[in-house]
Parts: structure tokens; C-alpha cells; sequence
């Protein structure tokens, strides 16, 4: 995971919501945040300077909704969010070879069944070095994928 990634903004945050909840609770708090913020929606006796932090902060809340709301890019950031935080020494359950994973041609990733029914999945692109901390898409198991036996 590149160090782009890990100082990625906190979309859930933005919104004030939390990765539990539904896209009809998310779609709620952006339509409430996208209200407030609008520029169009400014008072006359709003500053240039309060002007311009609610412009930031509706760019801000329009780009978590674009992210949150679409299934594919939700699930993608929720994985980063997995990753990065098992990146703080967090344990690993299993380690697994890359070679011992299953190829998916459709979706261009490795897979690897987890025992709660989940899946464990990891791109050849996010192998980093010899070894990866991979999350359950379920769960919060974790496994350690190493690239060399």
C-alpha cells in the first residue's frame, strides 16, 4: 500500500457516518451536509473567508458521497481502511503463499477462501516486497501473503 493511500482522506468522517452505516443513512447525511454547504445556500451576511470553507467543505463532502456511494468504491476504500489499520502491528491469523491463492481472471485479483465464508483478495499490483497483509472482505480476520516460499 503506497503511502498515498494511508494519508487518503477519511470519507466517512466528512460525511460524520461510520463504515456500518447503510447507503440509505449515508445518502441522508450528504444530503444534509450538501444542503448546509452549498454555496448557493449562503446567507448574505456569510464572509468571503466562511464562504470559501463551505465551498471546501461541500467539494470535500461531494467527493466522500462520489466515493461511498458507488458499491465498487466503497468496498476498494473500506479494504484500504482494513490494510492501513492492520498496518499498526495489528495480528495476523494466517500466512499464505501467493502461490497457494486462486488467480480470478474476471476481476484480476488472487483469492483465498477465509474460514468465516469471506475472501481474502490482492492484486498483483499491491504486492509490495516479498510479503502483504491482506483483510477478509467479511470479517476481520487477517492473513500474511508472502510471494516467495
Amino acid at each position: 500500500m503506497t503511502s498515498e493511500r494511508r494519508s487518503q482522506k477519511d470519507w466517512y468522517s466528512i460525511l460524520e457516518s461510520s463504515p456500518s452505516d447503510g447507503l440509505q443513512d449515508l445518502k441522508q447525511k450528504y444530503q444534509r451536509l450538501a444542503l448546509m454547504y452549498h454555496p448557493d445556500k449562503q446567507g448574505p451576511g456569510v464572509t468571503v473567508t466562511e464562504a470559501e470553507e463551505h465551498l471546501h467543505r461541500f467539494i470535500e463532502v461531494d467527493q466522500a458521497w462520489k466515493v461511498l456511494s458507488n458499491q465498487e468504491t466503497k468496498r476498494a476504500y473500506d479494504l484500504q481502511l482494513r490494510a492501513s489499520e492492520l498496518n499498526q502491528s495489528w495480528p495476523v491469523d494466517a500466512c499464505v503463499c501467493l502461490d497457494d491463492m486462486t488467480w480470478d481472471d474476471d476481476n484480476e485479483v488472487y483469492t483465498y477462501g477465509c474460514r468465516c465464508g469471506g475472501e481474502f483478495s490482492i492484486g498483483r499490483g499491491e504486492v509490495e516486497g516479498e510479503e502483504a497483509i491482506v483483510c477478509c472482505d467479511t470479517c476481520s480476520l487477517s492473513i500474511e501473503v508472502k510471494t516467495t516460499t
